[in-house]
């Protein structure tokens, strides 16, 4: 199977790292430690191009390489298999984090006292991506993005509509849309298959329990039982959205959302630009999706964008800690968020853009869970299932599909699910 390849894969690194020389860590050039970086978002090369300038503008014994490669984590997994290692990688918070953890390639880095400035809800959804338990911090954090519902403010405004803050609120807000006007209350554009991880995402952040997966993997419950409620609910959009929406791709979506033909849109805060390049003058707002009857039980999908780890046997601790104390100052945080419109995971008084208005007193509040599919295996291949899931009108296609979807966790996760029932049995 291909993922218990993957996990092979990240094991075999493990070994590989414990036997070799890192010749590729921290280097001396022209009598600095050269600290390199390799980050794994190559729409984000002006914002690193410009921290790793100011960087070098104001330290004269160590020197910052970051690299930006297109295909990050083919071309990082390349590079650990060569010995070629950077010092500091930056990915994202899902399941690659996970396997590279779980081959034991990255430092403990506890003592790095910038730790206390992060939100601890970024902090818990790194730890939720450890497949085992472990004793340490491994990864800071840096930036997140959020999903929920975006919605056209200028409409709202015209037609007196208040922003739902509970489930039925929402779906008597679309029910009015539908009654009063000729648009849609949603687009959704289920053509490109993974669009439909993103109302799914958002919903299943209020409705299920955060560490489901992991529960999943120690028998303790099943995707039958804690994704019910969610299946429901995002089948039940269905009747608010545009006719056939998997004859819509996402770009579909986001120019028929900018010509004002619906009036919500359940994607992230990721396609704003996308959307004001059809319509540059649209007022976008958003909130974090409705799921539940009680207010207080919803949260914002909120996922770790970007963290930061450090190689477990670089050699230049002292070197790295002074680069991460920098990637964490105020100013450069905001350097990153101004060029990529993102949330901060650091605490602070930080200028975020408009379209996340909606959503601010949840993220000042540190109410937010990270996307459930960032602890899917690709190879399941889930956004799939969702949409045929949506496609079935059979009576019964929730429970096909939540059956389906407990076997196929089975089906990709075999060598993990035994991995924790050991763990979980030594704990006895």
């Amino acid at each position: 199977m291909r993922y218990r390849k993957i996990i092979t894969f990240a094991t075999s690194l493990a070994v590989v790292s414990s036997l070799l020389t890192m010749s590729g860590c921290s280097s001396e050039s022209n009598g600095k430690t050269v600290v390199r970086m390799l980050q794994y978002k190559p729409e984000a090369v002006k914002a690193f191009e410009a921290i790793e300038q100011r960087f070098n503008e104001t330290h004269d014994d160590i020197e910052l390489k970051i690299e930006s490669p297109n295909e990050a984590m083919t071309v990082l997994k390349t590079r650990l298999i060569k010995e070629d290692y950077p010092d500091i990688v930056g990915i994202g918070g899902d399941i690659n984090y996970s396997n590279f953890l779980d081959a034991e390639l990255f430092m403990d880095i506890s003592d790095f006292e910038g730790i206390s400035d992060i939100k601890p809800s970024y902090l818990q959804i790194e730890k939720d991506l450890e497949f085992i338990p472990q004793d340490g911090i491994y990864a800071l954090p840096y930036v997140a993005n959020a999903a929920g519902i975006l919605y056209n403010k200028e409409m709202f405004r015209e037609n007196g509509w208040e922003i739902p803050t509970t489930w039925t609120e929402f779906t008597e807000l679309c029910e009015t849309i539908q009654s009063t006007t000729d648009i849609y209350p949603l687009y959704l554009g289920y053509k490109d298959t993974w669009t439909t991880l993103a109302p799914w995402n958002a919903l299943a952040v209020g409705i299920a329990d955060a560490d489901i997966c992991s529960q999943v993997n120690a028998g303790k419950t099943t995707f039958a039982e804690g994704y019910a409620e969610v299946a429901d609910k995002v089948k039940k959009l269905l009747d608010y959205s545009e006719p056939n929406p998997y004859a819509y791709s996402y770009n579909d979506a986001c120019t028929a959302f900018a010509r004002g033909e619906s009036a919500m849109y359940t994607i992230g805060s990721y396609a704003v630009p996308q959307i004001l390049s059809v319509n540059p003058d649209m007022e976008i707002d958003s909130f974090p999706f409705p799921a539940n009857d009680n207010e207080e039980d919803n949260v914002l999908n909120s996922g770790v964008d970007l963290l930061f780890a450090v190689m477990k046997e670089c050699k230049n601790k002292d070197a790295v800690y002074e680069v991460l104390r920098f990637l964490y100052e105020d100013e450069t945080v905001q350097i990153y968020l101004d060029d990529q419109s993102a949330i901060p995971c650091k605490k602070g008084d930080f200028t975020l853009p408009s379209m996340l208005d909606g959503m601010r007193e949840y993220i000042a509040d540190d109410r937010m869970s990270d996307y459930h599919d960032h602890h899917y295996p690709s190879e399941m291949s889930v956004d799939a299932m969702i949409q045929t899931y949506l496609m079935d009108t059979s009576e019964n296609s929730a429970e096909t599909f939540l059956s389906r979807f407990d076997k196929e966790w089975t089906r990709y996760n075999r060598d993990l699910i035994e991995k924790v029932r050991k763990y979980e049995e030594g704990l006895k």
